[in-house]
């Protein structure tokens, strides 16, 4: 099964399972008050709470006033009041409710001292439980004594909140500046390809530093993958794209093919395989900085987070692509020289952001004399810099246009 049956195998199961989680999400545990009582006990108190499922519970005694309080993970207490229970004149008050996620709590106010003589949860056959209580009297001192420490800590009601989490970014609507985040590709230990004294690593940091000026001066923002010659992992600068809130990440690289001739600039797509020989070359070139590294995080997803990406990838694809062709026009209409085969795609693992369009920039190759030429001349570089601000402005009107018409 490919990975987009997979995706919509999994999304047909859950929305299938939306009736049964309904139904279900009467998981939590549900409170009978039919069958449920707070009555006289003898001497003291006997509180049996029916509920539709066995829940984890616990019960404990306060002072000042005297009371009884019982926390459950989870149980609905749903319409009904507390005055609907049969009560025992020895309970003062009675009240419940929700008071935190993930807990419910029963509080009863006694008429004096107790201590819980028992607690118990009893299991039916069908699943329903009860839980019993049973309070009796206890002298002033020591029920002074056993309440002193207050709440008592359990590891269930000790778990931490749940982490506040940003919303995910949306997608650009033109309503802000869009944020585009540079990455010149290698860096430090992983120089990249080499021509005499041209350094791939070096020459694209500085075209990139270029780039952000023009791309600023034109309204946008822009952040880059590494600032110097250091050495960035390829998933570290996924990560850079992502808290920098990126509309678009884009991977400056000007490589060298061993064998062939290749000249002008070429825009890469995310592909699962090379498209051809070279791509499957650069590839490999490329995806050398994490082993270098030590780490291959390679076919590392496990299925769940495999179907995710993927179903991210659906509305990012096209997206991608747009921009792709939105950069070809451009470098075309300024003049600027482009690859026979001027869209190609590979397997660039920097490009496997699943939620930001991404595209790997071949500005031109270092194993073409021309391009190094061009390459090295400032009024050159100047205007292909501003060719890819004229791409990322016709492609941001065009997807914020898009963007919008999907919120409405």
């Amino acid at each position: 099964m490919g990975i987009r049956a997979i995706a919509l195998h999994l999304l047909l199961s859950l929305w299938i399972g939306q009736s049964a989680l309904a139904d279900d999400l009467s998981a939590l545990a549900r409170l009978d008050p039919a069958a449920s009582r707070v009555v006289d006990d003898g001497a003291g108190i006997a509180i049996d709470l029916a509920i539709s499922q066995a829940v984890p519970y616990r019960a404990f005694l306060l002072a000042d006033p005297p009371r009884l309080v019982a926390d459950f993970s989870v149980v609905e207490f749903g319409p009904s009041r507390p005055a609907s229970l049969d009560r025992s004149a020895r309970v003062t008050s009675l009240g419940w409710g929700p008071i935190r996620e993930g807990w419910s709590r029963l509080v009863a106010g006694l008429d004096g001292p107790y201590r819980i003589a028992s607690a118990e949860e009893r299991v039916g056959e069908t699943g329903e439980a009860e839980i019993r209580l049973r309070l009796a009297p206890e002298a002033a001192d020591r029920f002074a004594a056993n309440t002193r420490s207050g709440v008592p800590e359990v590891a269930r009601w000790a778990l931490p909140e749940p982490v506040a989490v940003e919303a995910p970014k949306r997608r650009q609507t033109g309503a802000e500046p869009l944020v585009v985040v540079l990455d010149p590709g290698h860096g430090g230990i992983d120089p990249g390809a080499e021509a005499g004294e041209v350094v791939e690593a070096e020459l694209m940091l500085g075209f990139a530093r270029e780039l952000a000026e023009v791309l600023r001066r034109g309204g946008m923002e822009v952040a880059l993958t590494r600032e110097e010659d250091v050495f960035v992992p390829l998933e570290t600068r996924i990560s850079v794209a992502r808290a920098a809130g990126a509309d678009v990440f884009l991977s400056l690289h000007a490589d060298a093919l061993a064998e062939g001739e290749a000249t002008g600039a070429t825009v890469y797509l995310l592909a699962d395989a090379a498209s051809d020989n070279a791509s499957a070359q650069l590839a490999e070139r490329h995806d050398r900085a994490d082993l270098l590294a030590g780490v291959d995080l390679a076919g590392q997803d496990d299925m769940v987070a495999a179907v995710m990406m993927e179903m991210a990838r659906i509305e990012t694809r096209p997206r991608a692509d747009r921009l792709a062709g939105a950069l070809v026009t451009a470098i075309k209409a300024s003049g600027g020289r482009m690859h026979r085969h001027p869209i190609q795609e590979a397997a660039f693992s920097v490009l496997k952001s699943p939620d930001i369009p991404s595209i790997l920039l071949e500005v031109g190759f270092l194993s073409s004399e021309a391009d190094r030429r061009r390459l090295a001349d400032p009024v050159w570089r100047a205007g292909f810099q501003e060719a890819i601000l004229a791409a990322l402005r016709a492609w941001a009107v065009a997807d914020a246009a898009e963007a919008r018409l999907i919120r409405q």
